[in-house]
This record gives structure tokens, sequence and C-alpha cells, in this order.
């Protein structure tokens, strides 16, 4: 029996390059769709290059769910610094709401969706996935509207539908521009590395755990709203503190050299 065909957008960013690993470790049938000019540094059993995955047309999204059992959707505008309030997240929203109608066309079986905390109230503090939703920036609301509008509609026409919540991740192939590689960076150097009072709480997961987990959500049965945390409530300083004493370099670390965000939610935790 032939192994069933899983189509998986985002191949190339900081979380998909990560599901598509822990997908060929488990011996998957692999289709990724790539933006032209990364295909050479993709191994898959099929790829599908686009200029611009988001202004591709119905039909064409039909096509690239031909023959495909599940998808995994991992693509989103993500730049650093940019992406929680850029008008990308419409296209974003949109693209991604034609993919669903060309994955049913196809007779995809099971969609796989990649949100994140930032959906819910984050006034709430420790998440679950029955927490209330209270999306706050143009990425936020666009993710809740995919959210919404694919877990009443691709029930309703067949396919399973399930929603991967993402926390605070870090690890291989992050952005320099994010907090751990900025420590690293730092600390590597002989640096000081400035920061905030680090009292913030926040729950952090290595995006290797992170892509297996979702693997793990695309291969299973479980649907809806799907938390990828640690579950483990860790402070900004807890968590820069163990970066730092992988190098011997506490003494680097200035807390409080950066003025705390006044907006920034004290505590954002997932609840598995």
């Amino acid at each position: 029996m032939a192994t069933p065909l899983i189509l998986l957008t985002g191949a190339t960013g900081f979380v998909g390059r990560h599901v598509l690993r822990a997908l060929r470790t488990r011996g998957c049938q692999l289709r990724v769709v790539v933006r032209e000019g990364k295909e050479s540094s993709i191994e898959a059993d099929e790829v599908i290059v686009t200029t611009d995955l988001w202004s591709e047309k119905p039909e064409w999204y039909a096509r690239l769910c031909a023959g495909v059992d599940t998808v995994i959707h991992a693509a989103w505008y993500a730049e650093p610094g940019q992406y929680l309030e850029s008008a990308k997240n419409f296209e974003c929203l949109s693209g991604t709401l034609e993919l669903a109608q060309g994955a049913i066309a196809a007779g995809v079986r099971r969609f796989v969706g990649v949100g994140s905390c930032f959906e819910y109230d984050l006034n709430v503090g420790d998440l679950s996935v029955v927490s209330p939703l209270a999306p706050a920036t143009p990425y936020a609301l666009s993710k809740v509207a995919v959210f919404n509008t694919l877990s009443q509609s691709l029930p309703l026409r067949g396919a399973e539908f399930a929603w991967c919540r993402l926390f605070y991740l870090y690890g291989e192939g992050e952005d320099e521009r994010r907090l751990v590689p900025y420590l690293r960076a730092r600390l590597a150097a002989g640096q000081p590395a400035e920061l905030s009072s680090g009292h913030q709480v926040r729950d952090y997961l290595d995006v290797s755990d992170a892509a297996r987990m979702i693997a793990d959500v695309a291969l299973g049965h479980s649907h809806g709203a799907i938390n990828i945390c640690s579950g483990q409530p860790v402070t900004i300083r807890q968590f820069a503190e163990t970066i730092a004493d992988q190098y011997g370099r506490r003494d680097l670390l200035r807390f409080g050299a950066r003025p705390d965000n006044l907006t920034d939610p004290p505590r954002v935790v997932g609840v598995r």
C-alpha cells in the first residue's frame, strides 16, 4: 500500500524546515511548495515552485493538492519586527482560504494549519484551547479568521481540520534578530547583552520539538485547536541565564538596560 501523500507549505521557513525534517524521518511521501529560487535547498519527493504563493488562483491550488491526503500549511509572512502589524497578513489570510478551497476540490482528507498563541486573550496568562480569543494585531486577527472559517467549513465538506497554535519557539535556523541568536552572538563574542528586566513569564519550546508535535498532529486524528507548547513557565531572565551558563558568562547579561514594554503581557504559558 502506497504511503499517503502530504503537502507541506512554508518548507523553507523557520518552522517549516523542521516539520519537513520530522516528516522525512518518518518516511512520509512529501510534496512541498516553495518560492522560486529556493527549490535547490529542499529534499522532497516532489517540489512545486511558485513566484508568490499568495497570488495563485484557486485552480492552481486545486492542482497543487491533487492526490494529496494531508495538507500541512506552515507558510505565512513572518518578518521579525514587521509581521505583527503588516498588511501582508491579509494576503496570507485570503491565500490560505483559497488553498483550503483547492484542498476540498481535490478531495484532501485532512488539513493542518499553523496558528499562534497571539490569537488568545494574553491577559489570561495560562492559556488552554478553550481560553478566550482576543486578537490584537493584524497577524493575530488573520490567524483567528482562518481558524474560525476552516474549523466550520472543512468538516462540513468532509475534511478533518486541526490548528496548531505555536508559543515561543527558538532553535536552529532562527532569525538573528530574535532573542536567542542575539544572546548567543553577544556571549560568544564576550560582549554584554542588553535586556529588559526579564520578569515576564513565557513558554519556550525548541522548534525541533514543536515540529515533531506538528508532525504527530498531521499523522494523527486530533482535530480543532492544539497548543504547541512546553507547558513550562519560565521567566525571560531564567531563560537568558540558562543560555549564558552554556558560555559561563552570566556576568554579561545586563538586565534592565532596556525598558520593559508596558503593553507586554506579564505571563504567556500554554496548557497542553
